[in-house]
This record gives C-alpha cells, sequence and structure tokens, in this order.
C-alpha cells in the first residue's frame, strides 16, 4: 500500500524561513573561534569559501531530493545511485558527525552559560533534552520563528554595538598576509559547521508549491541572507576583538559585547547562544535518532536501535543511545575537537550526495556546481585539524569495518 502524499502548502517564504532556522543557530556563536584561529585576518574570506561550498552541496542536494522524496538524504541518494555502501558510509557520517555536532551544541551552551562548569552544564542539558525527545516533545514550527527572531535581534544588536564603539579605523578587516591557503580552507572547514542546517530546504521536496522552482530559489535566498548575518558578525568580531582574540575565546560573541562597554548585552547575548543551542540540540538529537531508526530497520545496525515506543510513538533505543554517546563525548573532548570532528563526517557525507549527483546528468551549471562541492568537500575535509582528520577517517574505517562485517555474515548464513 502506498503512502500518502504530503501537502504541497510551503511557498517560498516559508522555506527561506526554515532553512534560515536551521542555519541561524548555535554555530554562530561557536565556530568563529576556531576558524579565526586558523584562518586570522583572512576569516572572511574562509566564510566565503564555506557559503560556497554549501550552496553547491545544497543544490546537489536538492536535485536529488526531487528524485528520491523520502527520509535519509545522501543516505537514500547514495545507496540509490552509487550502491548500498556508499549509501551505508553517508549514512553512518552523518550520524557520526551530528552526534558530534550535539556534543559542540551542549559545550556551547556551558560556554555561554556557566563557563566555569561547562561540562557539567552540558552534561545536564544533554540528559534533559534526551529525556524530552523519549517522551515525545518537540520543537514547533512557532518556536523556531521565534528562536531564530530573538538571535537576530541579538546578533544585530552586538553588530551595532561593535561598529560604533568599536576601533573600526584601527583595523584591517580583510588581509592575506600572514595567511595560506591551508589556513583559509581549515577556517573554512570549521566555518562549514555553522551553514550545517542549509539542506533542511533540500528536503522540502514533497511539501513545498512548485518544488522545482521553490526550492532552488530558496536555497540560494536563505544562504546569501545567512551569508550576511555571518559575515556581519565576523565583521564586528574582527572590529573589537581582532583574528587573535576571537580565536583565544569560547564564547566570542559575547566577549564581544564586553569588550564595547556593552554590559545589558552580555547577558542577553550569552542567553540567545543557550537559546540557540538548546534549539539546535534538541533538532540535531531527533535527526540523528531518526537516521539511526532507518538505518537499525536495514540492518546496517542493531535491530533493538529500531524499536518503537508503545506509548511516546518515538524511537527510544536509539534517542537513549544517541544521548548516551553524545553524553561521553562532551565528558571527554573540547567543542573545537567536536567542530572539527562533526565538519570533517558532514563534509564527507555531502561528498557523496554530490558524486551520487554527478550520476544524474543534467546541465553544464549543475554538473559544474556538483563537480565544485565534490572537490570543495574533499579539500575542506583535508585541511582540517590533523586529530578531526585522523578520529574521522578511523571512526568511518570503523563503519565500513562493520558494513563489511555483517555483509560477509548475510552472504555465507
Amino acid at each position: 500500500m502506498s503512502t500518502p502524499a504530503l501537502d504541497r502548502r510551503l511557498g517560498l517564504r516559508d522555506a527561506v524561513v526554515l532553512g534560515l532556522g536551521s542555519m541561524i543557530g548555535a554555530g554562530v556563536f561557536a565556530a568563529f573561534a576556531p576558524a579565526a584561529a586558523a584562518a586570522g585576518q583572512a576569516l572572511l574570506i574562509a566564510l566565503v569559501v564555506a557559503a560556497l561550498v554549501a550552496y553547491a552541496n545544497a543544490t546537489s542536494s536538492a536535485r536529488l531530493a526531487s528524485m528520491y522524496p523520502q527520509s535519509g538524504g545522501a543516505y537514500v541518494y547514495g545507496r540509490e545511485r552509487l550502491g548500498p555502501f556508499w549509501g551505508y558510509l553517508a549514512g553512518w557520517g552523518f550520524v557520526v558527525g551530528k552526534t558530534a555536532s550535539c556534543a559542540a551544541m551542549a559545550l556551547t551552551i556551558g560556554a555561554y552559560a556557566v563557563p566555569q562548569h561547562q561540562r557539567l552544564v552540558a552534561a545536564a542539558a544533554v540528559l534533559a533534552v534526551t529525556a524530552l525527545n523519549v517522551t515525545g516533545v518537540q520543537r514547533s514550527a512557532v518556536a523556531t520563528r521565534i528562536i531564530v527572531a530573538f538571535v537576530l535581534v541579538v546578533l544585530a544588536a552586538v553588530v551595532v554595538a561593535s561598529l560604533s564603539e568599536g576601533s573600526t579605523g584601527t583595523r584591517v578587516l580583510v588581509s592575506l598576509s600572514g595567511a595560506t591557503a591551508w589556513g583559509v580552507l581549515q577556517g573554512a572547514g570549521f566555518l562549514f559547521f555553522a551553514f550545517a542546517g542549509y539542506a533542511r530546504i533540500a528536503t522540502l521536496g514533497e511539501e513545498v508549491t512548485e518544488p522545482s522552482r521553490t526550492i532552488p530559489r530558496a536555497i540560494g535566498t536563505a544562504l546569501a541572507v545567512a551569508l550576511l548575518v555571518y559575515a556581519s558578525v565576523a565583521i564586528a568580531l574582527l572590529t573589537v576583538l581582532g583574528p587573535d582574540g576571537t580565536a583565544m575565546t569560547a564564547a566570542p560573541v559575547a566577549a564581544a559585547a564586553a569588550a564595547v562597554g556593552a554590559g545589558w548585552l552580555e547577558p542577553l547575548v550569552r542567553l540567545a547562544a543557550v537559546v540557540a543551542a538548546l534549539g539546535s540540540l534538541l533538532s540535531l538529537l531527533l535527526g540523528v535518532s531518526r537516521t539511526t531508526l532507518a538505518m537499525a530497520r536495514d540492518g546496517h545496525l542493531p535491530h533493538t536501535l529500531a524499536a518503537v515506543h508503545p506509548r511516546f510513538r518515538g524511537p527510544h533505543h536509539a534517542e537513549i543511545t544517541v544521548g548516551a554517546v553524545v553524553l561521553v563525548v562532551v565528558l571527554l573532548v573540547d567543542v573545537r575537537s567536536a567542530i572539527g570532528f562533526s565538519s570533517l563526517a558532514v563534509l564527507v557525507y555531502y561528498a557523496i550526495a554530490n558524486a551520487s549527483a554527478l550520476t544524474v546528468g543534467g546541465s553544464r551549471w549543475s554538473t559544474g556546481l556538483a563537480v565544485f562541492g565534490l572537490g570543495g568537500c574533499l579539500a575542506l575535509a583535508a585541511t582540517l585539524p590533523l586529530p578531526s582528520v585522523v578520529a574521522g577517517i578511523a571512526v568511518l574505517t570503523l563503519g565500513a569495518i562493520v558494513f563489511g562485517a555483517r555483509r560477509t555474515a548475510r552472504t555465507t548464513s
């Protein structure tokens, strides 16, 4: 029996708002510090590079979403276009990468809420959100709009205060002096973390009006707005803190508010960061647990993770397991390591999406974007800090070994 089609009720504005809701979150409060450490005064150039790679990835994902309008993203695209192994590797990369993202979000909550007890607060946040997920509580679309609006207002206030009170005349905001191509690409790899929610638009193929026309326009518009917001914040941070000052703090936006003497603004910044990170953590845990459920149903993960709670109708085994793994990561790594590992795994995920898009054919423009997206993902992944690359390759290799072992067991049974 075929499942009923979803209602096409979302127009261009709705799709743009949903995309911004996925992008304008906790990443803007956390990703600039490691990116500034890598790119230095070329931070804005790294931001543009990250945005271009994100646009190519989102465009390829949108084309594939119109062909395969089902949950799973590149897990489905890789399986259908490249074969079961590549689909599995994409799904595995998504699960482990977004699990690290959850840890980064939780650590961001701790850094902005109670920096003296960052890990304790982060662990408490993971436990609380996991409990909410298990009982079936989800963030509504209205709440998403409220969170995004609040965050945008606070960020705008920081930018205005920084540009009006900061010593804009004494700093060069964009310079290649001392910058290297490696550092720019590494900074872009960190900043890619802040754009990671953009592909949410590409999953709306069954719910938007005129998807072939609306989705590409919504992706371009949402990414342009997000880039404008991020660029404004980056300029504010470079103006007030400089690249070194931005790199040295775990809470750069709050540090900028404090540096310009806007004492009334710093608590609002910390509140906005906590609210955004909590919203992102809730959304990420929901997404990772659902992908875990799908992979368990397909036999790629233990079958017990496919269990659905009889009362709350959620994948409670998957939710508890993902929450436990995130809790362990929070207690063992810092936010920069979590962002680096997450970026690498998610870049591999999108590299597989672009490779899948190349098998579809199409115009020179769409093919060129897929080639650029594939090359960009691999380049950004390769230039991330060595510990993140080694850890990412090790975990992805572990996933490949598990896939091979399960496939061999099925063949011999």
